[in-house]
């Protein structure tokens, strides 16, 4: 399976789990909402000092499954993160890139945009994108 032919059901299945490692070798899984993004799995994880982003810098080897709604469907992106937050990227390319995570990840538009990025620069927000080394799963 190729990352393309998971991309339609990515637009409309947004409900996934993220498994990190943690650094004494277990898996610490989180709930996301996901989407595809140019070509990676996208997720933004609002507190940037979780558990997850504080895993994924340590090794940023994760999975991540995304589900349909009845449990039927499913597809695992397996690969590494891309961590994009205020330390590695200007402002307005943060900003920018936050909301069209957002978007992607089925929330579609904002009814306030400012409010938002006030928010995820106050919770330290980071872009997670996940490059695709292996796709598997079950599409009916």
């Amino acid at each position: 399976m190729e990352f393309e032919q998971v991309k339609p059901f990515l637009a409309n299945n947004h409900r996934a789990v993220v498994n990190t490692l943690t650094a004494s070798g277990g898996i610490q899984s989180s709930i996301v909402v996901c989407g595809a993004y140019q070509e990676f799995m996208a997720f933004v994880a609002v507190n940037g000092r979780s558990a997850k982003i504080r895993n994924l810098r340590r090794n940023p080897r994760c999975t991540v499954v995304a589900t349909s709604a009845d449990w039927r469907n499913y597809v695992v992106v397996e690969g590494e993160a891309q961590l994009f937050d205020s330390t590695n990227h200007p402002g307005e390319e943060l900003r920018q890139k936050l909301q069209e995570v957002f978007r992607v990840c089925g929330d579609g538009t904002h009814s306030d945009w400012d409010e938002y990025d006030r928010v995820m620069r106050q919770q330290e927000a980071v872009v997670v994108l996940v490059t695709t080394e292996r796709v598997y799963g079950l599409l009916r």
